[in-house]
């Protein structure tokens, strides 16, 4: 593998803040969470769009070199059946290119969902282990084409341990 080498790490809340939210489940029995929030900034004329994927296993070490991002709308994912999944991140610069040398790499167990603030460059669902099924939620409507994808120089995802 070629390209910058970044460390799958675990899902962190506060560094994941700027670019989504991770849907982490209540602690007590008839405690709830909301995440309706992520949900507020959409297109006039839209409505809520909901399916299922079905994604094959990589394996680690992965190389990366396509992303993408919803400039109109968040996106949630909930895993239906996942083992494990890899979410990686990175910031727009000022003209709206991802910022590939600042990207944040996480993997995350199939017990948490994860949601994807508008624009947001974001690696597309990819698990391991084995194949998964994610429920996908977003925003769909009139707005110009809501799916931006972009082939990067390759980062290589590898294992923190």
């Amino acid at each position: 593998m070629t390209g910058k080498s970044l460390k799958l790490c675990a899902p962190d809340p506060v560094a994941f803040a700027p670019y989504g939210a991770f849907v982490i489940p209540p602690d007590q029995p008839g405690e709830r969470r909301f995440f309706s929030d992520a949900l507020i900034e959409r297109p006039v004329a839209s409505a809520p769009v909901l399916h299922v994927n079905f994604v094959q296993p990589l394996t680690l070490p992965m190389s990366v070199a396509r992303i993408e991002r919803h400039p109109h709308a968040a996106q949630c994912f909930f895993p239906l059946d996942v083992s494990r999944y890899v979410v990686v991140v990175m910031p727009s610069d000022a003209d709206g290119r991802p910022c590939r040398d600042q990207a944040l790499s996480f993997l995350v167990p199939g017990t948490m969902g994860v949601i994807y603030h508008t624009g947001v460059w974001h690696l597309g669902a990819t698990v391991l282990d084995r194949p998964g099924h994610f429920t996908v939620l977003m925003w769909r409507g009139d707005a110009p084409q809501d799916d931006v994808f972009l082939d990067i120089e390759p980062l290589t995802l590898i294992d923190a341990d």
